[in-house]
């Protein structure tokens, strides 16, 4: 029997609860949670995830403002409009849309942002407060993966997990967040040599590549948990790391692409932006 397909949609919408429930206390109190994103460049899929960030922000009672910059936007304007947005005392949550184009060197960009405005947890503040379990937000992809194992209820205190692909967006924070959770983390990068070995032994699986069909039905257990975070598009059509026929037919739960990990980022990061909203009222 094939297992089950995740509905990101779903799990999502259980997220979005709490964050309408923050929202509406706060615009008792006349405050309006405000997400405002930078977009660089003429990347398709960004601006495809830019709008949906923007209308399920506004769906949940929030304020929304993208501002599109030129692909030549040179670093010291790029600062310069970061700093501007933050001058804004209305302003609950900033993110500037990832990629950037190669000539914008992420870290001093990414550590612009205030950590208490950094509604992607990029900053190496937060990701320092990630590590020491100080951190009030997470990164919403990672935790994405996270708020799926515990709709099913599966403890990760002791179980195998392996991470495919150990990039600064996924990677890195979900296994600090996966060793938080009491798991036993092992991670594969390119350079890793029995990468096949290491995912049949995994009683989760966490993908965040960006390629098709990184994991295939003969590297996965049977009944082991598949979360895919990668994304790509070939030939115009959007696909995960995951070949997910295979895969499904074997793992007890997968998450499809799309219409898995994405709408539960989504819903995060917004969670996160009426976190912020609400810390700042608290510390006025």
């Amino acid at each position: 029997m094939p297992g089950t397909l995740i509905d990101g949609k779903a799990v999502a919408e259980k997220v979005n609860l709490k964050t309408i429930e923050i929202v509406k206390k706060l615009k008792r109190k006349n405050i309006t949670p405000r997400l405002e994103v930078i977009l660089v460049g003429e990347d398709k899929p960004s601006q495809t995830y830019t709008r949906k960030k923007g209308e399920a922000a506004i769906k949940l009672g929030m304020d929304f403002k993208l501002h599109v910059m030129p692909t030549k936007t040179s670093m010291k304007v790029l600062i310069a409009k970061i700093k501007k947005i933050q001058s804004n005392k209305k302003l609950s949550g900033l993110i500037v849309q990832l990629p950037l184009p190669e000539h914008l060197y992420v870290p001093d960009v990414l550590n612009t942002i205030k950590p208490e405005n950094d509604v992607d947890c990029l900053t190496d503040a937060n990701i320092g407060k990630l590590v020491m379990r100080t951190n009030f937000l997470t990164p919403p992809t990672p935790a994405a993966a996270i708020t799926i194992l515990h709709d099913l209820n599966f403890s990760m205190s002791g179980k195998n997990v392996t991470i495919v692909g150990m990039g600064a967006l996924v990677g890195k924070p979900l296994a600090i967040m996966m060793v938080n959770e009491g798991a036993s983390v092992t991670t594969v990068n390119s350079r890793t040599r029995d990468t096949k070995k290491k995912c049949l032994e995994a009683d989760v699986i966490v993908t965040g590549v960006g390629r098709k069909d990184v994991l295939r039905g003969d590297m996965v257990k049977k009944d082991a948990i598949v979360i895919d975070t990668g994304v790509c598009f070939v030939e115009g059509k959007m696909y995960g790391d995951v070949n997910v026929a295979e895969v499904s037919k074997k793992a007890a739960f997968t998450t499809p692409t799309p219409g898995g990990v994405g709408p539960i980022t989504v819903a995060r990061l917004l969670y996160n932006t009426a976190l912020c909203a609400e810390k700042k009222l608290i510390k006025k």
